[in-house]
């Protein structure tokens, strides 16, 4: 699988935009923990990150449209320069006195706002490189692992500069690193190659359009209602063992096990369809939190959260292989950025729910409605659009096309 890390102009694309991409795994620790110094209220730092987390949500679509139609170079460098002046800004507010909580809160949507779709664009770029079949499977598979273990690392890493440094510091290196790994990947040959329509795409050629792309989104939204009670649930069993320190331990499993899964879903030769192959993972997603939510012993329950999380990364690496079958060109970095708000706006939606459950009846009962939630929303794969094995081929344009 790594060999397509060695395709002409991948590394100098793939490791830029692994270190623009920690960002956002940095981001919103660093914001929370910022707002939090300066004003001493969690609920002044909650809603900042929420303000940050939605004004992520909402505009991502429109962000992805302005790359497809602009190209990756021109809107990405000026999106990143936003987010990287809005992180600087909260780090100036944070270390003055007397300013407005209101400020804190425009900051942070506007850091929420101008966050470049790096993940979407590397894809695009990995669909540039590679053939279609198993090759771009092994693509969007190694991209996943990595971008799973940066959301591993990415706290750890900010979290020991605030400890170093102050707060303020930490949002200074965000800013820097979603800033250079910005520019350092743009300036990469193959995606400058990709310089966009010139033109709006035409609402026939929108995602959202396309037969059955709104079924697999709804697919993916038990994916991601499953990933948001996960991650709640986790901490919460640990503490009603007594054994809070496990929380980062069962949730260190659930990453594992998806960047695992990636790494197996990457190495496998499979010959059923993309529609087939998302309705056998989030089946098996389904029935996995089903049966964790029956195991009582921590280290059985760990094991079991590692078993859901197997079925995550391949679940989105088959949404971003679908997206690229069903979708046009023109607006294909939409489409894998529609992917990814499918499953925040789950995780989001099932992280809130969880909570209220969990504090009336526990973790098990959370973690059982959601499997039964994701098995039911699976029936939504809609078969007969995705027959094909594998998407077709998309060749590498000539750069004359581009211009």
């Amino acid at each position: 699988m790594l060999a397509v890390l060695l395709l002409p102009g991948a590394l100098r694309a793939f490791l830029p935009a692994l270190i623009g991409r920690s960002a956002l795994a940095m981001g919103g620790l660093a914001l929370l923990l910022a707002v939090e110094d300066s004003t001493g209220s969690y609920t002044q730092a909650g809603f900042a990150t929420a303000a940050f987390g939605m004004a992520n949500v909402v505009a991502a679509p429109w962000r992805a449209r302005a790359v497809d139609r602009f190209g990756q170079r021109i809107a990405l460098i000026a999106m990143a320069s936003g987010q990287a002046a809005g992180f600087t800004a909260l780090a100036l507010s944070t270390e003055t006195d007397r300013v407005a909580d209101v400020w804190f809160l425009a900051l942070s949507t506007v850091i929420g706002l101008t966050a470049p779709p790096l993940g979407a664009a590397m894809r695009m770029i990995w669909a540039s490189l590679t053939t279609a079949g198993d090759q771009r499977t092994k693509a969007f598979s190694i991209d996943a692992v990595c971008e799973e273990l940066l959301f591993v690392g990415g706290p750890v890493i900010i979290t020991a500069v605030i400890v170093a440094t102050s707060p303020g510091i930490g949002l200074r290196v965000t800013a820097a690193v979603v800033f250079l790994g910005t520019v350092a990947m743009t300036s990469s040959p193959s995606s400058g190659a990709l310089r966009g329509t010139g033109r709006g795409v035409t609402r026939g050629d929108r995602p959202l359009r396309q037969p059955g792309f709104a079924r697999v989104l709804t697919v993916l939204l038990g994916v991601g209602a499953v990933l948001g009670v996960a991650e709640i649930a986790a901490p919460a069993v640990a503490a009603q063992r007594d054994a809070a320190a496990a929380s980062g331990w069962l949730l260190a499993a659930f990453a594992g096990g998806s960047a695992v899964g990636g790494l197996l879903y990457g190495q496998l030769n499979l010959k059923a369809g993309v529609g087939r192959r998302l309705f056998v993972l989030c089946v098996s997603m389904g029935l996995a939190a089903v049966l964790v939510s029956q195991l009582d012993p921590l280290g059985l329950f760990a094991a079991g959260l590692a078993l859901v999380g197997l079925f995550l990364a391949p679940s989105l690496i088959t949404g971003y292989l679908i997206a690229d079958t069903i979708v046009p060109e023109s607006s294909r970095t939409e489409a894998s950025t529609w992917i990814n708000t499918s499953v925040n706006l789950g995780a989001s939606l099932a992280s809130a729910a969880a909570g209220i459950v969990i504090d009336r009846s526990g973790a098990w009962l959370a973690l059982l409605l959601v499997g039964a939630i994701a098995l039911a929303l699976a029936a939504a794969v809609p078969f007969g659009r995705l027959r094909e094995s594998e998407p077709p081929a998309v060749h590498a344009p000539d750069r004359c096309e581009l211009g």
